[in-house]
């Protein structure tokens, strides 16, 4: 296992978040303080046959410019490549959250209802659950089908942060 994703943490406003990179995209931004801690550290590391070396990166120092730039409010949007590590459904609704715009939100069951099985609502959750990509992948945006903020990765603090930085309604 000689494959390294390189990482470094970044210090947000609403928690430290650990970064990191595969070759040349991103493929991790998520919580240290996190719901359910080594989840998405095994899954990743497994699927890449790395481990994790603790080194910047030109694709970490941009995820750092970025995400800067997004919590001075000067960033509505990234431009990052990312690599998203997981089954092929789990990917689909990852892929679905960049189609979430800044400031707005949507449910479980509306993202459910946008991949075309409406009835996966509890595997959409479960999948956003495992989502390594925290913010770039914005599953901030989504929520209870009451309007309410439910489970989040970095916990509904951050979560509230988040949804409130960008004005979501």
């Amino acid at each position: 296992m000689d494959n390294k994703i390189l990482t470094q943490t970044y210090l947000s406003p609403c928690g430290p978040l650990l970064l990191g990179s595969f070759q040349d995209e991103l493929c991790l931004c998520n919580w240290l303080n996190e719901k359910h801690p080594g989840r998405v550290d095994k899954r990743l590391q497994a699927g890449l046959h790395a481990r994790y070396a603790p080194q910047a990166s030109d694709i970490t120092q941009e995820a750092v410019r970025q995400l800067d730039e997004y919590f001075s409010g000067q960033r509505k949007s990234f431009d990052m490549p990312l690599l998203f590590v997981g089954s092929d459904f789990q990917k689909s609704v990852w892929q679905m959250l960049l189609e979430i715009p800044y400031g707005q939100t949507i449910s479980y069951g509306e993202m459910a209802r946008r991949i075309g099985i409406p009835k996966a609502v509890r595997a959409v959750a479960n999948a956003n659950g495992a989502n390594a990509i925290s913010i770039f992948a914005p599953c901030h945006r989504i929520i209870g089908s009451d309007r309410s903020l439910t489970g989040y990765g970095g916990g509904l603090e951050a979560k509230k942060f988040l949804l409130e930085l960008e004005g979501a309604r």
